[in-house]
């Protein structure tokens, strides 16, 4: 069968960096002001319980282009991204031979982001970064723009734009920062909960943050509503522009984040490398695309790295490696999706592999005393795997606390009921389907095979038959 080479859609993928899902005012939150994003779900697919595979930006963004579990290929760190090798969703993109995609990549160079030298080292909370027009974020949405006002229409292009907030420190423009009252926040989950991993107390000692009062945690999480604000009107500078151009006619537009935030929940701020909380690993996902579905709304679990799929399936581009990313087209077109589907993520590393710790940096560094607490107690970053359905969530930690929540009961992930008799059932049953997820993906083989072939003896042509005869009787 013969591909068809009718012009495809293009592709956007607009990212901010460190965004939870319950952020946004799609996905409930009565606070935050987010009217650009809440648009693109009224146009689009909105999918409400998208989980990433790990919690820190790298490994998540390397599962998110293969889709692949970070375990496959040991992505579990900042120091292991794709190697030249490894399959991913632009690389198919670009290789494309029948459909062409364009390579539409920009020139950002000349945005810098505005430094803050005066970053609280317990808390992240730092002052208004100035105007809103005068960030890496502004420069690298205007370089977007700039390709979308292209007059080439001769193949379809793929725009990702990796934004850098809402992620750490805790700023935001000026007109951004104070924009939510902290006064008018929700409460936030507490701290010293029991059954919490080691890590969670070792973070609040480390940082300072066990002598943070919940006044500022409070304005933590204003500020980073502030930061989502911004990233909101960013969003909305992209979609006038595509609608100036006439690109939202023939244009594909995913948002989609990397992992979320503590933002001040369990007394925490930023994220942490073994941390499967709900504040890390739901992000949002919203899809519109051309002749899609508006306003649809989608319940069902699903993962991050299905953008690797929907995107190629959208491309008409056929991935040629051994992946587990489901395309989400049917959902985007009106479709319900699996009921019984669940969301699997990894976290950390472990005290036998100092390769993945992050080195020394000295503590005035943004994440300096982050990385002196993996590396002097290494044993706060063991690993941990999640697998979580619409009313569960179990993580297990082999060298550590693991953790067990009825999220039906208990959505917040307040009441660790690991080990307790009244859920025994379903710590059973999450543990068998958590195995079965692992020995369904673990060891996917490489495209490339070895070059030396099979030993000889693979073939009865390399013996003649009565030694093969002898050797088979033995």
């Amino acid at each position: 069968m013969t591909k068809s080479t009718a012009k495809r859609p293009n592709i956007i993928i607009f990212m901010p960096d460190e965004m939870r899902a319950d952020s946004l005012g799609c996905y409930g939150n009565v606070v935050s002001k987010t009217p650009n994003f809440d648009r693109l779900a009224r146009e689009g697919t909105l999918f409400a319980n998208c989980h990433v595979q790990f919690p820190v930006c790298g490994a998540s963004r390397c599962s998110m282009m293969t889709g692949w579990p970070a375990s496959v290929r040991g992505h579990r760190s900042l120091y292991y991204f794709l190697r030249p090798n490894e399959p991913n969703l632009f690389r198919y993109l670009k290789n494309d031979s029948v459909t062409r995609w364009t390579d539409k990549s920009a020139n950002f160079s000349e945005y810098t982001q505005v430094t803050t030298p005066d970053v609280n080292a317990n808390t992240f909370l730092c002052h208004p970064t100035g105007d809103r027009r005068d960030t890496w974020d502004y420069g690298l949405v205007q370089s977007a723009i700039d390709v979308l006002a292209r007059k080439e229409t001769d193949a379809p292009f793929c725009l990702f734009i990796p934004m850098l907030h809402p992620h750490p420190p805790y700023t935001a423009p000026n007109d951004f920062y104070d924009l939510h009252s902290p006064d008018d926040l929700p409460g936030l989950i507490p701290p010293g909960l029991p059954g919490r991993p080691e890590f969670h107390a070792a973070l609040r000692s480390t940082y300072g943050l066990d002598r943070v009062s919940d006044a500022t945690f409070r304005k933590i999480r204003a500020v980073y509503y502030g930061q989502v604000a911004y990233s909101d009107w960013l969003l909305g500078e992209l979609l006038e522009a595509m609608e100036s151009t006439g690109r939202d006619k023939d244009t594909a537009l995913f948002v989609v984040s990397d992992h979320g935030d503590y933002a001040g929940d369990y007394g925490l701020v930023e994220k942490w490398p073994s941390g499967l909380e709900d504040a890390l690993t739901h992000v949002p996902l919203i899809a519109r695309i051309p002749g899609g579905r508006a306003g649809h709304r989608v319940n069902v679990m699903v993962e991050a790295y299905d953008l690797m799929a929907t995107c190629l399936d959208l491309a008409g581009v056929t991935a040629r490696h051994t992946h587990f990313a489901r395309s989400l087209m049917p959902q985007i077109q009106g479709g319900a999706g699996d009921p019984d589907r669940a969301a699997f993520a990894e976290g950390g590393y472990n005290v036998y592999e100092p390769q993945c710790f992050e080195p020394l940096i000295p503590d005035s560094a943004l994440y300096g005393r982050k990385a002196d607490l993996q590396n002097s107690r290494p044993e706060t970053v063991t690993r941990a795997a999640m697998i979580r359905t619409q009313t569960a969530k179990l993580i297990l930690r082999p060298q550590g606390q693991s953790e067990l929540y009825d999220l039906l009961a208990d959505p917040r992930e307040e009441n660790n009921l690991y080990g307790a008799s009244t859920m025994t059932q379903t710590q059973q049953a999450l543990q068998l389907r958590l195995l079965d997820w692992y020995v369904n993906t673990t060891g996917v083989a490489p495209l490339d095979k070895d070059q030396r072939g099979p030993p000889p003896f693979y073939s009865s042509a390399a013996f003649p038959p009565a030694d093969m005869a002898s050797i088979l009787d033995r």
